[in-house]
């Protein structure tokens, strides 16, 4: 009778350790499900936005690169940005997650007019140009995909879901999985 409860036990540990496998599996498999769900609904949150502001305004373009959308309120001059060039701008970085750019989501500024706009009363607060070589290793892959093409003098707002942002990272105020917007205004580019 011992050697039959034995073997029933250890028939009932390999069936717990099968199912907290298949848990396991089942609980990623809706985690991903559950991501991928978020990042589509950010991006027709994206496609609305997107779609209001041309609509709204004939002037605007559009650029689609690699999951990050450029939407070009004014054009530059001169030769677009390039892999490995280098890039000087001002910028606004706003949480997408209302459909809309709002202030009171800006994360970060280097611009002192968009500062002010926002109500940001910073002693001391560093407003110089930020200048990046167009490399992936340097910037969010949103931000990378948005800038390659960019011309000295264009204002434009890049725009992506979290998958190609921070991911599931928290970074300061900025919650994982968060749809990300940049209001940008180019100074120069160069190669």
């Amino acid at each position: 009778m011992d050697r039959a409860f034995e073997i029933f036990r250890h028939g009932l540990k390999r069936a717990a350790a099968s199912f907290a496998a298949a848990a396991a599996i089942f609980t990623a498999g809706c985690t991903k499900q559950s991501l991928e769900t978020t990042y589509s609904s950010q991006e027709n949150r994206i496609d609305s936005f997107i779609t209001s502001q041309l609509e709204s305004n004939e002037n605007y373009s559009i650029v689609h690169n690699h999951g990050s959308n450029r939407l070009i309120i004014s054009g530059g001059s001169g030769n677009a940005l390039g892999r490995g060039g280098t890039v000087s701008f001002y910028y606004a970085g706003y949480v997408f997650s209302s459909g809309s750019l709002n202030t009171s989501n800006m994360f970060a500024t280097n611009s002192e007019a968009f500062a002010a706009e926002a109500g940001w009363n910073l002693t001391g607060a560093d407003f110089s140009v930020k200048t990046v070589r167009l490399e992936k290793d340097e910037l969010l892959e949103g931000l990378y995909y948005g800038l390659e093409g960019v011309r000295a003098g264009e204002e434009c707002i890049i725009i992506f879901s979290g998958k190609y942002g921070y991911g599931n990272r928290h970074v300061g105020t900025i919650p994982a999985n968060s749809a990300l917007a940049y209001h940008i205004l180019v100074e120069n580019v160069s190669e």
